[in-house]
């Protein structure tokens, strides 16, 4: 069969789909890779064959302006400062009201808007002349959704954090059911609606959902949801990388990696951890008989004015090459440290709430006994010596090395890309 999947034209959203697209390719299937012009050579390096579609306009700049005018309206009717866009994990009712849940909603249909409305129609005549049997498409990118219920074909959502999108969603709907007829605006559904008729089809929930969402995280994690989903061993994949010297071989002190993300390099005014708190938290640590493997652009490392002998500063390693070898990982929530973290059975901290899901994901990784979460919701909360605290407790208390081994046992049992594989072309079948 003939297998589309369209990606969000970041990095880090394509690498999490490889594993998957080379385990159809291997299968014998066509696979075949739609994103922004930008991803052009991160997907052709992968061997995958990429589809360019849409503008070279950097996506993020397409969503700011997509959002600017609705940031007016909003600061127009509420104040500069104001409470009213939720944080996506928010699953307190008393405080989903229906004026939050819509400007939160606007501002999301907003954000799909800008990354995926300059691709739909070249996405659509592409699949009306390659003909997939399947599409396959990141959360970001319901263009794939809406591409498929053009086609005619089925398609799936893949996730990779938890999907409280999809539970926001359901809060969206159960409010907006409570409120006058007049008053009950869907952003989201209207923009896929106006898609849908376009070409001739209906607007359905699937399109929002998937017909089935492939969840690369751990069961016992996942949120509650009647979308059909099908489980998925999480696999890394960095792009091309080599292991360095250094981790060839055992550390001869507990050895402890901190990264956070691509972020300080690509957009440091979206950076999780800013230079100054790296600083603090090198300082809180320097005492500590461990080896610190830091993550950092190279243009950053100036910025530090003290880094400690026992720390080794690296602009990018594989993860997958390092964390074993490791007695703890500190990171911001990305999804490959964490779930690197979980295969190789190693305690975590993470440090912030820059990930959407991290209000969920942070605290069922404390309850499962296998890590530490600091929100970062003051700025007193990235103190270098609260960060040191937490990571003294991961490194003495074997309570999180047990709860880390749990959940790699989890992590082992779930299905391998290869099976999804073919659970996918069983749903292509019917």
């Amino acid at each position: 069969m003939r297998v589309l999947f369209v990606v969000f034209p970041w990095r880090t959203h394509f690498q999490q789909t490889v594993p998957l697209a080379w385990a159809l390719q291997a299968a014998g299937h066509e696979v075949r890779v739609a994103s922004g012009p930008a991803l052009t050579d991160v997907i052709t390096s992968s061997g995958l064959t990429d589809v360019p579609v849409g503008p070279d306009e950097p996506v993020f700049e397409r969503i700011e302006h997509a959002q600017a005018q609705l940031y007016e309206q909003l600061v127009a009717e509420h104040g500069e400062h104001n409470d009213i866009l939720v944080d996506l994990s928010e699953n307190r009712e008393e405080v989903l009201t229906w004026e939050r849940l819509r400007w939160g909603y606007r501002f999301l249909s907003a954000t799909y808007r800008g990354a995926n409305d300059a691709m739909v129609e070249e996405l659509v005549d592409y699949g009306r002349w390659w003909q997939p049997d399947l599409v396959v498409w990141d959360w970001m990118s319901p263009a794939g959704a809406i591409a498929a219920t053009a086609l005619g074909v089925p398609h799936a959502r893949i996730r990779t954090e938890l999907d409280v999108e999809g539970r926001l969603r359901r809060h969206y709907l159960r409010v907006r059911a409570q409120q006058p007829a007049a008053d009950r605006e869907d952003p989201l559904g209207d923009w896929l609606r106006q898609w849908a008729d376009k070409y001739g089809a209906e607007f359905g929930e699937e399109m929002v959902t998937g017909q089935v969402q492939i969840e690369q995280m751990l069961g016992s994690m996942r949120l509650e949801s009647d979308v059909p989903h099908l489980p998925m061993r999480f696999l890394p994949y960095h792009g091309p990388s080599s292991v360095p010297r250094w981790a060839r071989q055992d550390p001869s002190r507990p050895r402890v990696l901190a990264t956070f993300g691509i972020s300080l390099e690509t957009d440091p005014s979206a950076a999780a951890f800013s230079a100054e708190q790296v600083q603090g938290m090198l300082d809180a640590v320097a005492d500590l008989d461990i080896e610190l493997v830091l993550t950092l652009p190279e243009r950053f490392h100036k910025e530090l004015v003290r880094v400690p002998g026992h720390t080794r500063l690296v602009e990018f390693v594989p993860l997958n090459a390092v964390i074993g070898s490791c007695a703890a990982v500190i990171h911001h929530g990305g999804v490959p440290a964490f779930m690197e973290a979980v295969a190789h059975g190693v305690p975590q901290l993470i440090v912030s709430r820059a990930i959407p899901d991290m209000g969920e994901r942070g605290p069922r990784l404390e309850r499962a006994g296998a890590g530490l979460w600091i929100p970062g919701d003051t700025p007193q909360e990235f103190d270098g010596d609260r960060i040191r605290a937490a990571l003294v407790r991961l490194l003495q208390e074997p309570g999180f090395r047990e709860g880390a081994g749990r959940l790699r046992e989890e992590f082992l049992a779930q299905p391998s890309p290869s099976d999804v594989a073919r659970e996918l072309e069983r749903l292509a079948a019917r």
